[in-house]
């Protein structure tokens, strides 16, 4: 059978309620991934590495992120922004305004795949 692309439209697709008020939804291939992430103000990720390579583009709003064992690198990131995470960087989130973001992943989290997985769920 020859290859096919496939369409998708981000309203059409369900949204995962997380912690706080944030909310996800994700597409995925063999290879990459690209999620859709609303935070409102004052919302956090706590301090977590995987092996995947993250870019993180900021639509609307503005991340702080801290880098590092201890938080020593600190990143604002606002709208039109982009940073860019490398495998196994620890690092955590804080939204200082209520943001809309697009994060591409590769290769696609698996935590964030299966729904048995506890990373910022409930």
């Amino acid at each position: 059978m020859a290859k096919q692309a496939t369409h998708y439209i981000w309203s059409d697709l369900p949204s995962e309620h997380l912690r706080g008020s944030i909310t996800r939804r994700f597409v995925t291939s063999e290879t990459v991934m690209v999620g859709e992430v609303k935070f409102r103000k004052g919302d956090t990720v706590p301090r977590h590495s995987h092996p995947n390579e993250q870019f993180t583009h900021v639509i609307s709003g503005a991340l702080k992120f801290a880098f590092g064992d201890e938080g020593e690198q600190e990143i604002v990131v606002g709208a039109g922004g982009i940073v860019v995470i490398p495998s196994g960087l620890p690092h955590s989130v804080e939204a200082l305004e209520d943001t809309l973001e697009y994060d591409i992943f590769n290769p696609p989290r698996q935590d964030w795949i299966d729904p048995a997985s506890g990373f910022l769920r409930g």
